[in-house]
């Protein structure tokens, strides 16, 4: 065999070892990136579950209860978790702390209901009308200013310490997140849909009811969240003071008596209320406005 054929043949064994090499160099690569692009997609799905909302509140639960069983915290001071535990399931045995919260709702359920009426109907003659807004909207900017517990004892004195004093505080302080976002609301509605409306042949209370309302409602919805959360800590303030019953006394006697696990069962109580309401609030976004193409429910 010539020495060209030998090199020849070397060229190729050389090649073929190079290609063999690669393939088998490359063939583990694809197989470990479908691994790792696997494993990701996993945890990408782990963290993107509904369940993961509850890492956090979890956390802060160990971290607290770590804190006072290692003696950073005085258990008298701020009682632990378990403590605050045992404390519901000892009220909630006896009855105080159902018949505490079903004062406090229907005091939020009426005071909702007085106020958000009053700011959407406020609302629609403001945003509907120009004499409205002349009229209404100043005052509205003015009244909404005043602070709301500075207004605790003229509802005292005008309406007494019953029930009137702590509902009409709450309708007070709902209608002016619901009128400025319902206002905003209907004056951020887009031109177009208006003169489409028109083209269409809607007349004035038809483009209201039809094109209006609809666009307005994103803004009216975040107005009621507002409401909602303003709602619970108004409800604080007025059954902590003249109150003989509801969740604010409870807290109010507790803190005569120096039960602070009494406290934090109130304090808890009132953020799982305020996070049961948002809640609420967000189903109903997901059912009325799953007619918005860039509305997306997580």
């Amino acid at each position: 065999m010539s020495v060209t054929g030998t090199v020849g043949i070397g060229r190729v064994d050389a090649d073929y070892e190079m290609v063999v090499g690669r393939v088998a160099d490359d063939t583990p690569r694809p197989v470990a990136r479908r691994v790792a692009d696997a494993g990701t997609r996993g945890w990408l799905r782990v963290w993107s579950s509904r369940w993961t909302r509850f890492l956090g509140p979890l956390l802060i639960l160990a971290i607290w209860q770590l804190a006072v069983t290692i003696g950073h915290l005085a258990s008298d001071v701020l009682p632990s978790p378990a403590t605050v535990w045992t404390t519901a399931g000892q009220l909630i045995a006896n009855g105080t702390l159902q018949s505490a919260l079903l004062i406090s709702l229907q005091r939020v359920a009426l005071g909702l209901l007085l106020g958000v009426s009053i700011g959407t109907g406020l609302a629609l003659l403001s945003g509907l009308s120009l004499v409205g807004e002349r009229v209404i909207d100043p005052v509205m900017h003015m009244f909404r200013t005043m602070p709301v517990l500075a207004l605790l004892p003229l509802f005292v004195l005008w309406f007494g310490i019953g029930e009137k004093a702590k509902v009409y505080l709450i309708a007070w302080s709902v209608i002016f997140p619901i009128y400025i976002n319902l206002y905003a609301g209907i004056r951020s509605v887009d031109a177009k849909l208006v003169e489409a409306g028109s083209v269409l042949g809607l007349k004035r209370w038809g483009q209201i009811w039809h094109v209006i309302l609809p666009g307005a409602l994103p803004q009216f919805l975040t107005g009621l969240r507002l409401a909602l959360g303003v709602s619970w800590l108004v409800l604080v303030a007025a059954e902590e003071i003249n109150a003989t019953s509801g969740l604010g006394y409870l807290i109010t006697n507790a803190q005569n008596l120096l039960q602070t696990n009494v406290i934090f069962v109130g304090l808890i109580v009132y953020s799982l209320l305020g996070l049961a309401t948002d809640i609420l609030v967000r189903l109903i976004e997901r059912f009325t406005l799953s007619w918005r193409s860039s509305f997306v429910m997580k």
